[in-house]
């Protein structure tokens, strides 16, 4: 199965399908990483209301035992550091910067994938109001020819395999830093 999704569809259609799939580990990549506000979305299907915060549908990943993984290359907008210092990081929630990420994916189990061009912003997914989302494109998968190689392409950069020969170290003293809280 290969569907294609547009638009403001994203936030359903990406990140929506992702977190009712989810049972054990979910992956995002993304370039951007902001304090995203949504409703409607909360892990097993579960309805959230209007303005539910990305740290809380992170909150309830690891209440439910989900381990997720947050590979970005920006540095988190300031309202996200803030939430983190505010409330702490969730236990199953771990986060890692690598300044050349550019792939945005989100890969739930390793069975079901979005790969296309949406951040994980309100732009990107389209929790914006019409008027200030991005013009964004992807696909939702679970052909596992496709699903296999960007998951091993992640997992390479998250476990630090591409450090050895990367050419922006000037830019990346902290090999896959933390954010500082």
């Amino acid at each position: 199965m290969i569907r294609l999704i547009l638009n403001a569809d994203h936030l359903a259609g990406a990140l929506g399908e992702a977190l009712r799939a989810c049972r054990h580990r979910l992956f995002i990549a993304t370039a951007d990483v902001k304090d995203l506000h949504m409703g409607g979305l909360m892990p097993g299907g579960r309805a959230a209301p209007q303005g539910t915060s990305i740290l809380e549908v992170f909150e309830q990943l690891s209440r439910n035992g989900i381990e997720t993984r947050l590979l970005h290359s920006g540095v988190p907008s300031g309202a996200l550091l803030g939430e983190l210092k505010e409330r702490g990081r969730p236990a199953l929630l771990h986060m890692r910067r690598c300044v050349r990420l550019h792939a945005k994916a989100v890969v739930a189990d390793g069975r079901w994938m979005y790969l296309g061009s949406a951040n994980l912003t309100g732009a990107g997914l389209g929790a914006k109001s019409p008027r200030r989302r991005n013009f964004e494109a992807g696909i939702w998968t679970d052909e596992l020819s496709l699903i296999d190689p960007v998951l091993d392409m992640l997992d390479n950069v998250w476990s630090g395999n591409e450090c050895t020969t990367c050419g922006r170290k000037d830019y990346c003293p902290v090999p896959l830093e933390e954010p500082r809280l």
